[in-house]
């Protein structure tokens, strides 16, 4: 049996985006109050303080000191169909726990700073050991912190604009077996890599108040670039000098740009409307390549990838029952950012999406959402490396289930 590098980067092709809940490898889930309307408007509403994820400008409506907490859980049911070898991988990607906190203190009518904590990109993916396309899907884990210092200025009574920069933190993990490459058991290791790192971007965010019932919010959060440090194992020796050798190897990953116009409307004291449009920069991502002293030619492998800018757009109401209760509904469409292939089956993703606050009082809320997002099917085939090389014919179908908890407090 015969793998050359070629073949190795496309069986790692780390796998940053297999999720039914966002389009890449996007982590959408920042606030419950923004859940249950399927997260339309969250630049422009600022009804609590985790408008710190969307737009730091929105800061300066806050007469108090607010803290938030969020606790999101995902539930992804994606299953795959191998129609050559007659297999199916069922929920690839296991329930992930999701966690946020924000502060926003005024510092005058006119500023006001906050501290944001969430994550922007994560996925975790994990097919089973002894599956035969092995070669081409393994274990695949992203997970990223962004911790956002952000400040806010009211240039008049309608215009305010914000800023913020982010350090960003991430760790990743791949692992591929053999799968139908195998003469024995399909399960041994193929390649192993796993990696650190840190690094910066920065944000910006207006917001435009008509007056008290309309206003518009525009945000923009910069590419990150994360350089992966870590150790590379191939446990054949095609790419390293000898089979199971571990080398220090980098690979870098950007966590594309993001833009997002929001609408807010209060119609009547019960009624409002709410809007947005999100623009991710996902072509940007034209390769994933690991670099290492100790690789053939200084490359462990390189995988070219098809990812292009996607859209996503979001409508939704808010309903005050009454002083205590508020209720909120949603739909989003999320266009897939990349085309399918095994590691990254994306398609379009339709949400629906409901929630509610209790306000126990003037300072004390709590906020809920749950969200259940269909994804269209997709059809795509995979060339299985050498000595294979045969065209695998695959079909993802999936679903989630999204549920998120909010705690509110204004001093």
């Amino acid at each position: 049996m015969s793998i050359n590098k070629k073949h190795i980067a496309f069986i790692i092709t780390a796998a940053l985006s297999n999720q039914a809940h966002a389009a890449g490898y996007q982590v959408s889930e920042h606030s419950a109050a923004g859940l249950g309307r399927a997260y339309a408007g969250d630049a422009a509403i600022a009804d609590t303080a985790t408008v710190l994820a969307r737009n730091p400008a929105a800061m300066t409506r806050f007469k108090h000191a607010e803290v938030s907490g969020v606790m999101s859980v995902i539930n992804p049911s994606i299953n795959i169909d191998d129609h050559t070898h007659n297999e199916t991988a069922k929920d690839v990607s296991p329930i992930s726990v999701v966690p946020a906190a924000y502060y926003i203190q005024p510092i005058n009518d006119r500023a006001a700073i906050g501290l944001a904590i969430f994550s922007n990109y994560g996925v975790t993916t994990d097919y089973p050991t002894a599956m035969q396309a092995g070669s081409l899907a393994g274990k695949t884990s992203l997970e990223t912190v962004n911790f956002n210092p952000n400040i806010a200025y009211r240039l008049s009574p309608q215009l305010s604009i914000g800023a913020g920069v982010s350090l960003v933190y991430g760790t990743a993990e791949f692992n591929r077996r053999l799968g139908s490459l195998a003469y024995a058991a399909p399960s041994h290791n193929l390649i192993n890599m796993e990696g650190t790192d840190w690094s910066w971007g920065w944000n910006i965010g207006a917001l435009y108040e008509l007056d008290n019932n309309n206003r518009f919010g525009l945000s923009y959060r910069s590419q990150v670039d994360l350089n992966f440090k870590g150790h590379f194992t191939d446990y054949l020796g095609q790419a390293t000098s000898k089979p199971n050798e571990t080398v220090a190897a980098n690979l870098n990953l950007p966590l594309p740009a993001i833009a997002e116009f929001s609408g807010f409307h209060q119609l009547n004291p019960q009624w409002a409307i709410s809007y947005s449009v999100q623009w991710t920069q996902y072509n940007k991502f034209k390769e994933i390549r690991a670099i290492s002293s100790q690789c053939k030619a200084g490359t462990c492998f390189v995988k070219k990838e098809n990812f292009k800018d996607t859209y996503r757009w979001a409508v939704g109401t808010t309903y005050t029952l009454n002083p205590t209760w508020t209720l909120r509904y949603g739909f989003a469409i999320d266009q897939n950012a990349g085309q399918p292939t095994l590691s990254i089956p994306d398609t379009d993703r339709y949400w629906y999406s409901a929630g509610a606050t209790y306000h126990y009082n003037p300072a004390l809320s709590v906020d809920v959402g749950v969200s259940y997002i269909h994804s269209k099917k997709a059809n795509f085939v995979e060339q299985t490396p050498a000595p294979m090389n045969e065209l695998d014919r695959f079909t993802s179908s999936g679903k989630a289930y999204l549920a998120a908890a909010q705690i509110n407090y204004r001093f």
